[in-house]
């Protein structure tokens, strides 16, 4: 029988199933973890918290336990047979030249690059479209092992200077480095300890940045971060001397962000207490000691200035409008209710960004993109033309511009560039994907599926065509769910290797996200939450039902809200699966608003020293607190530990307990990243061995051999 390529790679990748049969992977006993006699009381009700002292991250005990805990990992990992044959396989799939859409600096056209399986990707530059590239800055060479990441960077208005942001082990704790483009020589000093910001340039003289006050030494990963602070930094003066804009103990606020307007004129300034809803204010910049003013000033819904025209302010605004709109007003009477409907809300929920002076709708229409050009005065001048059901995304460009750039993908359509031209609505392929993949072997279909309320819930299935649905398929079924975060179609390198062996990728749109605007958010939030955990639960029941796949061959997988979704389902539902893979989650639901950023997060979750009644919703569905003795599926709960967005701690206790509970047979593992964060700026390296392990444990637990 003559094979071809792709039958040759399944045939080379797994054992024979007999031959495998025979194997059995043997566990290191789990480490003896201590036990602590820490109990907290909300509202008369006690509530031990035996594994408290694994919060304490740089402790030297902490330490020794997440060393033995990896040695347990590792250990069983590497009895898997076909592992290094996955790594392999990834490392063949990931071996390409990956581009990013480019953007124009100064003189210079600029854009990212990475050979194939370069740690981080180089930025580099060049003369309009034709010029020779050069490299302007390799984070590569910023540490010798690869995890010091470029996490942006920021041009004036001339393209003479940059300031860019770097984070060392994935914290987001950043530094930033300003530079002189022309020769990249360093100008002034480093900034240290800034955090959640971006960078805004105001001429020349210096730029806009965020931070917050530094937690005290020996916490600086866990600390509380409360109060955002909003500094003018001018060039060639030290840190220390930056001016406070806005926020501190005057104007207490947990987000702050600010940015200009493309002609410089206004400084625009959002201000949040949680992650949903914000303040805005204006400060006239073209005018001499003008006030900061306010345009908004609550936090009930969420609200950005796309532009300018003159004194003609655009603002993107859910107010009155779930799915958002786009409203004029003049700056010099910025309220709400002198605002002027420009593009009305939809029933698709609307995002924007400017480019060549138009305005590009970005809508979601079940989770899949759908853009129209606008003129500046709200005329509609054209549908753009997609390739294909997926993701669209960019469309920003300066007024001057005549084309634009967007990257397409979906679940089976590999990232590709195309250039806009703007004046006819013209796309061309700017840049292909180099990835071995044939997207004619795959399909990806939509269904709607209806949860326990009978609320219909959307859901994107993809898999090799003529697949037989006769329920022995595995699955990895993956979402969010929360903070109105919209999952869209997007292509994964590593879901090849799922994909090519007869498996199925499947991304429900559950409630809580941003799918369906506002609305939808709410929706699963709070004491809403548990509509989350239950169309989590009926897309599974709708896969299995559906003979896609069936319980023994079933893998859930989420990361950081979603880490909490797995959580919440090994908890209440650990029959309905075989393999669990929660990753970065927030598992003590009682404590998280006690870490970092974490307060900034109790619009969506409410926090247990609300009130008794969301005390005792919480405790309910907390993952560290409901564990109990059971028997529990296939376990790898996966961390890092420089995370300093949801501290490790959370997996620490959660895999602590889950260990100690576990009454059957299946493995519970702890992977800890070292040296790295919550996700941003890993190593390829990392990223792919992070992938390999994933794929070998699910394999292997479902007895694919």
């Amino acid at each position: 029988m003559k094979r071809t390529p792709c039958l040759l790679a399944l045939a080379v990748l797994f054992y024979s199933y007999s031959h495998a049969q025979q194997m059995t992977i043997k566990t290191l006993p789990y480490p003896k973890t201590k036990k602590v006699d820490t109990v907290d009381t909300y509202f008369g009700t006690p509530v031990p918290d035996p594994y408290r002292w694994l919060e304490n991250d740089q402790a030297p005990d902490t330490k020794a336990w997440v060393k033995e805990e990896n040695k347990v990992t590792q250990d069983y990992l590497k009895q898997i047979p076909y592992r290094e044959d996955i790594r392999k396989r990834l490392e063949t799939l990931w071996n390409y030249e990956k581009y990013s859409a480019p953007f124009k600096e100064g003189q210079y056209t600029y854009f990212y690059k990475n050979d194939g399986l370069q740690s981080q990707a180089v930025l580099y530059r060049q003369i309009g479209d034709s010029g020779k590239p050069e490299v302007f800055l390799d984070p590569n060479k910023f540490s010798a092992d690869g995890t010091t990441s470029l996490q942006g960077i920021d041009f004036t208005k001339n393209g003479d200077l940059a300031a860019y942001q770097i984070s060392e082990g994935g914290s987001d704790w950043r530094k930033v480095i300003v530079i002189k483009t022309s020769d990249k020589s360093v100008v002034g000093d480093t900034l240290i300890d800034v955090k959640f910001s971006g960078l805004a340039w105001k001429g020349t003289d210096g730029f806009y940045y965020s931070s917050y006050d530094k937690p005290k030494a020996g916490s600086q990963l866990s600390g509380l971060t409360q109060y955002h602070k909003l500094f003018y930094h001018k060039l060639g003066t030290p840190q220390s001397t930056d001016k406070l804009i806005f926020g501190g103990e005057k104007t207490k606020r947990r987000y702050i962000g600010a940015y200009l307007t493309e002609d410089e004129r206004f400084l625009v300034i959002t201000a949040a207490t949680s992650t949903t809803g914000n303040e805005l204010y204006i400060q006239d910049l073209s005018k001499a000691d003008s006030p900061i003013v306010t345009v908004v000033d609550n936090f009930d819904n969420q609200h950005n200035v796309l532009d300018n025209v003159g004194s003609k302010l655009y603002i993107l605004t859910n107010i009155y409008s779930p799915n958002f709109k786009i409203v004029t007003v003049d700056a010099a009477t910025p309220g709400i209710t002198h605002w002027k409907d420009l593009i009305p809300e939809t029933k698709n929920v609307l995002s924007a960004s400017t480019a060549g002076g138009k305005i590009f709708a970005e809508y979601l229409k079940d989770a899949t993109s759908f853009v129209q050009q606008y003129s500046m005065d709200g005329k509609l001048e054209r549908t753009i033309t997609l390739p294909s059901v997926g993701t669209a995304g960019g469309f920003a460009a300066k007024k001057e511009e005549k084309e634009t750039y967007y990257t397409f993908t979906s679940y089976i359509y590999p990232p590709t560039i195309f250039k806009l031209d703007i004046a006819t609505g013209q796309s061309s392929i700017y840049k292909k994907s180099g990835v071995q993949f044939d997207p004619q072997q795959y399909e990806s279909k939509q269904v709607f599926y209806a949860s326990k309320d009978k609320t219909k819930i959307p859901m994107i299935i993809t898999y090799k065509k003529g697949m037989v649905l006769n329920g022995q398929n595995p699955l990895m079924l993956y979402a969010y769910g929360g903070f109105g975060v919209s999952l869209t179609p997007a292509f994964s390198t590593s879901n090849i290797i799922l994909l090519e062996h007869g498996g199925i990728y499947a991304v429900p749109n559950l409630r809580g996200g941003g799918e369906y605007g506002e609305t939808w958010h709410k929706k699963g939030i709070k004491m809403k939450k548990q509509n989350v955990f239950d169309d989590f639960i009926a897309a599974a029941e709708y896969l299995i039902k559906n003979k896609y796949t069936s319980k023994e061959h079933l893998a859930v997988s989420g990361g950081s809200n979603g880490g909490l979704l797995i959580g919440a389902m090994l908890t209440q539902r650990p029959d309905l699966f075989k393999v669990a893979f929660p990753a970065v989650g927030v598992m003590d639901m009682l404590r998280y608003n006690k870490f970092t950023a974490g307060a900034g997060w109790s619009y969506d979750y409410g926090t247990a020293e609300d009130s008794k009644e969301m005390f005792d919703y919480l405790y309910k569905y907390s993952p560290y607190h409901a564990l109990m003795p059971r028997e529990y599926p296939a376990t790898m709960v996966t961390t890092a530990d420089h995370d300093d967005r949801v501290v490790p701690a959370h997996s620490f206790k959660f895999g602590s307990r889950l260990q100690e509970y576990q009454k059957g047979p299946e493995p519970v593992l702890i992977r800890i990243e070292t040296n790295a964060g919550h996700g941003a700026g890993q190593s390829t390296a990392q990223v792919i061995s992070g992938q390999v392990d994933k794929w070998a444990f699910m394999f292997w637990n479902m007895g694919v051999h």
